[in-house]
């Protein structure tokens, strides 16, 4: 186990899972980012880290991959557009990636949650998925989903992300996830 003094948690700060990983890191005395954006409006202060047009051009990534690689259709807005990149600043920065949604049937993830996980694969993290509607937890192993019982977070700098529409089995278990990596 860890000290949590000595882990960050990476996360974008937005309303729902993200901010329920917020509070918990804030309760366990872990340090926080939350990678941002100008215009954009996150539920979490704590940690803030705003990204300027230059840091989130590195980090573009072409909307027709996206759409392609997840079977559907996405914005071409600028704002959705800064949203998948400061994605891949969160996954980037994290060496394992923790994510409350929906896994659908073609193995992608719901939402634009979807693309932190489908990012998570494409970099080879260490990929965890508590699925809502299931109520249990995945773990991405090679070409599919795998149920992971009671995952524990397991390096120091880790990525917390998931959807707005946080369930309250979604809280519960990310409640679970911390209780277990940094029992008091």
């Amino acid at each position: 186990m860890f000290d949590p003094k000595e882990c960050i948690l990476y996360s974008g700060g937005a309303g729902g899972a993200e901010a329920e990983f917020g509070t918990l890191a804030e309760r366990y005395g872990l340090q926080e980012v939350h990678f941002s954006f100008e215009g954009h409006q996150p539920a979490r202060a704590r940690g803030l880290r705003v990204l300027t047009s230059e840091e989130l051009a590195l980090k573009d990534v072409s909307l027709g991959y996206v759409s392609k690689l997840m079977s559907r259709t996405f914005s071409s807005a600028p704002k959705f557009r800064a949203v998948l990149q400061s994605i891949c600043w969160q996954v980037s920065s994290g060496h394992e990636v923790f994510v409350v949604g929906s896994i659908l049937p073609d193995g992608t993830v719901k939402g634009g949650t979807g693309w932190g996980a489908e990012y998570s694969k494409i970099c080879n993290k260490p990929l965890y998925v508590f699925d809502q509607e299931r109520k249990s937890w995945f773990q991405w192993v090679e070409t599919e989903w795998r149920a992971a019982v009671d995952p524990i977070i397991g390096h120091h700098h880790f990525t917390g992300t998931g959807t707005r529409f946080l369930t309250e089995e979604g809280r519960e278990a990310i409640a679970g996830l911390f209780a277990r990596s940094f029992s008091r």
